[in-house]
């Protein structure tokens, strides 16, 4: 765990906390709807916070040890490859995540300003920005849907994207899946404005 904090001060920090906040809140029904994203008062100036607090909270255990795991797997590698890149990868990688919190949720809170009934949380937004900005670094690493079947990731990025975009028109499960696109696509456009050359060598990948 010392390592970990060393190495990747911002991903451990990050982790921990949304672990401690989501469990607790299962149990604090109050804080619990306090912290849910509410568009509808959001893009009236209230409760603006709750960009950021959504992403600290879960629906369910299912819901949180999926998205800690694939935190986990990419989140901690991501932040030291931006420590790697730059003096700066620290702050860069907290930015990503913070940013793709709020980012993330800009469409939803639009499309959703006229329903009071609708609410949403989670940090998938976050973290489908920290998996698309690993894609750019490693996209031939294999990953799998629902971690089953594999494929290379950039064939997983193109299969996701699509899906988001389906899903968000189609799909009726209560899953936010505009914060899914959004946070993903914010994650490659941040990614590629900090560091340019990762569009070259993502291309240089497939040669």
């Amino acid at each position: 765990m010392k390592e970990y904090l060393i190495q990747t001060p911002v991903a451990s920090i990050i982790f921990a906390f949304t672990i401690v906040t989501s469990i607790y809140t299962f149990s604090n029904h109050q804080l619990f709807g306090r912290f849910m994203l509410h568009p509808h008062s959001v893009s009236r100036g209230r409760h603006t916070y709750t960009l950021i607090t959504s992403g600290l909270i879960h629906r369910d255990w299912g819901h949180l040890l999926f998205n800690m795991l694939t935190f986990y797997f990419f989140g901690f590698a991501l932040e030291s490859i931006f420590v790697s890149l730059s003096a700066w990868g620290h702050l860069h990688f907290a930015l990503l995540y913070i940013l793709g919190l709020v980012v993330s949720d800009v469409r939803t809170v639009f499309k959703e300003r006229n329903n009071p009934n609708y609410y949403s949380l989670g940090a998938s937004g976050a973290i489908s920005a920290v998996l698309f900005s690993f894609i750019l670094f490693q996209p031939m690493t294999m990953l799998g849907i629902f971690f089953i079947i594999p494929m290379p990731a950039w064939l997983f990025a193109f299969l996701y994207l699509g899906y988001c975009v389906w899903a968000s028109r189609n799909a009726r499960d209560g899953i936010n899946h505009d914060a899914h696109f959004y946070g993903a696509v914010f994650g490659l456009a941040f990614t590629i404005v900090l560091y340019p050359s990762i569009i070259s060598y993502f291309i240089g990948q497939f040669s």
